[in-house]
């Protein structure tokens, strides 16, 4: 297999390997320092170390035989498309539904359902997804159906120009909107979270605003500047709201106090992170046109703001 990719001001100044992870990202680290240190990933044509610095402009050539990828099954699972043509599916993911198979998860995931909907996607890097949704976020979705497809759109999520907004319930009254601009890493000690780090985070940056405000909870609309694994999880968290149902961040159910029984089970009962992705919006990689999308607030997310109104009303 032989790969070409150049880099740019983004990942100038970076080490080889993690610059080679960001523009070949179907493929892992692990794999690609393999390559480097085999001499079957150079930087310029020259055989360089994983830690070695790239500048703008360098020349990664990959030319390795690459092992037979897993099959993965196609399987009939349910897909709502937004929109879709020959390079593109935009999809409106449920909760629930996993993205891609792994550990405790090997298959029933969007991409067996994918490879079922599009047999032609076994032929592209996992077969075309080049973002995630958290199993439980709901919302929109883009999955490229071509190679070239597959390219731009990554190289738009490198540079940052792919514009994504979500809807969120966190617990408390905000009084304001704003921007949380905090890095987000591995969390020390417990290794399937993430958090707020002082050192070794990238960089991650998510705006809010008030869309609702109840008496203890608020409605809120945010974009994303970086794509950071559980980044608005995460960012809410930090900053002592976080979203409503989420266990992972935080915590037990809050319930405020003098809540009413109505109140008080419907919050027990909903039992995911309440956010979803309303709307997602790119460049065309053949029309090289803005296409924005939509998704409509869940049912979910739709009684339980109903519930607030009528619960919980300021």
């Amino acid at each position: 297999m032989q790969r070409r990719a150049e880099v740019t001001a983004e990942q100038a100044g970076q080490r080889f390997d993690q610059a080679a992870a960001m523009l070949m990202p179907e493929f892992s680290r692990g794999q690609l320092q393999l390559w480097i240190k085999s001499g079957e990933l150079t930087l310029d044509g020259i055989s360089c170390r994983p830690r070695d610095k790239v500048a703008a402009g360098g020349v990664l050539l990959l030319d390795a035989v690459v092992a037979q990828r897993r099959e993965f099954e196609a399987q009939p699972i349910p897909l709502e498309v937004l929109f879709e043509d020959e390079d593109l599916l935009v999809l409106n993911k449920p909760a629930g539904l996993v993205v891609h198979p792994g550990a405790g998860n090997p298959d029933g995931t969007l991409l067996n359902a994918l490879l079922h909907y599009a047999p032609e996607l076994s032929g592209i890097p996992r077969a075309g997804i080049v973002h995630r949704l958290d199993r439980e976020t709901t919302g929109v979705m883009v999955v490229a159906r071509s190679l070239n497809a597959h390219q731009s759109l990554i190289r738009q999520l490198q540079a940052r120009r792919v514009s994504r907004e979500y809807v969120a319930v966190a617990r408390g009254q905000l009084t304001g909107g704003g921007t949380v601009d905090a890095p987000i890493g591995r969390h020390p000690s417990v290794r399937t979270r993430m958090a707020v780090v002082a050192r070794g985070g990238k960089a991650a940056v998510t705006h809010y605003r008030l869309v609702q405000r109840f008496a203890h909870f608020t409605q809120l609309r945010c974009s994303l500047e970086t794509g950071r694994t559980h980044q608005i999880r995460v960012h809410m968290a930090h900053i002592k709201h976080p979203l409503v149902g989420d266990s992972v961040y935080g915590g037990k159910p809050w319930l405020p106090s003098a809540a009413s029984d109505v109140l008080i089970e419907g919050l027990r009962g909903f039992r995911r992170q309440a956010l979803h992705a309303a709307r997602l919006e790119f460049i065309h990689p053949l029309t090289e046109q803005p296409l924005a999308t939509e998704a409509p607030l869940p049912a979910d997310m739709q009684a339980l703001l109903a519930l607030l109104a009528a619960e919980d009303s300021a």
